[in-house]
């Protein structure tokens, strides 16, 4: 059964301050209103709810047992909306609200900037460490409690042991090359083998969707690849060379949006994967990481990514 949309705070907070002091009029001083109004709020609750709470009489105000069995309830959710409150209260007191999150190059480049422009803007008072590196090392360091989240691609099964994934959204492996470069006109797979690459090394999240793709379109492995994922080294790699680079869309997004590099028109949807939030299993988010994971999935939304 839903709780009556119309029940307020004000009704309970009255409701409870009645059986406290067995009086609307002492109940009226102490929250600072009149005894018509507390009368009125309590006639509120009592019409919401179809029952007849506080006997009222000369002899004062006392609890009808259905009153009696409501109050156990109210006083009970007070307490715990009351301890909740205090809970956020000191952990802004303690200066526990700083995170350290991870974040795998992709989304490092295109949803933690504006995660962390909404995060400052809704908790002022929080601050981010944020820590980005292969997927294989951000998951140690989220086991070890070094990391309080991770957001990346989904990991394999064994490296998932003991963490909870939330898929935000899907994104794709994109062969980006500089502008100008010859197989932008040229957009055959094939012909990737006869140009320098620089492909994901052994720890990175998209290296066997990226062995996969050389094996599905026949591509022989070049002894003189480069492998690494340090997106920086990438970029001026292929702004200088002819090389072939191939990288999560994510984090050429803005480089290819802004005419720096190009992205080959080959179609690419075979490497779509799952990109989300990975957490320890055990416990429940913190105020500060819940509100985090809130400016994530808002950001998230906003770019037109939510699955």
């Amino acid at each position: 059964m839903e709780i009556d949309p119309r029940v307020r705070l004000r009704h309970l907070k009255t409701f409870i301050e009645v059986a406290r002091s067995a009086s609307l009029g002492k109940a009226a001083v102490r929250l600072n209103v009149s005894q018509p109004a507390v009368s009125k709020t309590l006639s509120e609750l009592e019409e919401m709810l179809g029952a007849r709470l506080i006997a009222r009489g000369r002899g004062g105000a006392t609890l009808t047992p259905v009153g009696r069995m409501f109050h156990s309830y109210a006083s009970a959710s007070l307490a715990a909306l009351s301890q909740g409150i205090e809970g956020v209260a000191e952990t802004l007191a303690a200066s526990q609200l700083r995170l350290t999150i991870g974040a795998l190059p992709s989304v490092a480049a295109r949803i933690v900037p504006d995660a962390a422009i909404e995060m400052a803007r809704t908790a002022p008072e929080a601050g981010l460490t944020i820590v980005s590196g292969p997927n294989a090392y951000l998951l140690s360091q989220l086991a070890s409690g070094a990391l309080d989240l991770v957001i990346g691609r989904l990991g394999q099964p064994e490296a998932m042991a003991g963490f909870s994934f939330a898929q935000l959204y899907s994104e794709r492996v994109s062969l980006v090359v500089r502008p100008g470069h010859p197989l932008l006109s040229a957009a055959d797979p094939a012909l990737i083998a006869a140009y320098p690459l620089i492909f994901p090394d052994a720890d990175a999240a998209i290296r066997t969707i990226a062995e996969r793709y050389f094996i599905a379109h026949g591509l022989t492995r070049r002894r003189d690849r480069i492998e690494t994922v340090v997106d920086s080294f990438g970029r001026a790699y292929v702004r200088k060379t002819d090389a072939v680079w191939f990288i999560s869309s994510g984090v050429v997004a803005l480089d290819v949006a802004d005419g720096m590099l190009a992205e080959l028109p080959v179609d690419m949807a075979e490497t779509l994967g799952p990109v989300g939030l990975t957490m320890r299993g055990e416990g429940d988010p913190s105020p500060a990481l819940r509100l985090f994971i809130a400016a994530i999935r808002a950001t998230v939304a906003a770019h037109g990514l939510a699955r």
